[in-house]
């Protein structure tokens, strides 16, 4: 494979900076399952797809984050049992997003190594239970606002509902662990900023 057909696992930085508007209703439509609808919008797959990309890399990070965690021994009974729904969670995710990428007939970018993913996320840094939390924390913080990031494409709000879902899964999982960290809300508005 040449460098020029390499797909690459996008980040969230080009995620966040990238304008929410270029994620179509029709692709939206397709990940919510609505194919009926989705097939009736014409969509910028090109643009769709390296989005849709973007959030797989993201799911992928989560899925291998909570493998980190797993496998740290850093974690209670009570936490490792989290911990494996909110993988699962991501790993649901990511099958949805896989599967809209390829009915807009795109590739889905692959995972890197859990090598790599130990590397990018500081794993080294990792010293007890609530540096484990944090990063998951923080994680989830962070896919919740890209998630949040295109639901103001949507004129129509059942729309918006579908990106909504996954933000909700996001968030959620965020705000259990910060319970757990025992770390209140700092703000109004704590989501999307």
């Amino acid at each position: 494979m040449t460098s020029e057909n390499k797909i690459e696992t996008p980040t969230r930085r080009i995620f966040l900076g990238t304008s929410a508007a270029t994620l179509s209703a029709g692709a939206i439509a397709l990940l919510g399952g609505q194919d009926v609808f989705a097939a009736g919008n014409p969509t910028d797959t090109k643009s769709d797809i390296t989005i849709l990309n973007v959030a797989v890399g993201l799911e992928y990070e989560g899925i291998n984050a909570y493998e980190i965690a797993l496998k740290s021994g850093l974690l209670n009974a009570q936490h490792v049992k989290a911990a494996t729904k909110f993988q699962d969670d991501h790993k649901q995710h990511n099958d949805a997003l896989i599967a809209t990428i390829r009915k807009l007939g795109g590739e889905p970018v692959q995972a890197k190594t859990l090598d790599e993913y130990v590397k990018q996320l500081k794993v080294d840094q990792l010293k007890n239970e609530d540096d484990v939390l944090d990063l998951a924390a923080r994680l989830e913080l962070g896919a919740t606002n890209a998630y949040l990031g295109v639901i103001t494409v949507f004129k129509d709000p059942a729309l918006g509902k579908i990106a909504a879902r996954l933000a909700a899964d996001e968030a959620s999982h965020f705000a259990l662990l910060n319970f757990d960290l025992k770390r209140p809300f700092s703000k109004a508005f704590a989501f999307g900023a």
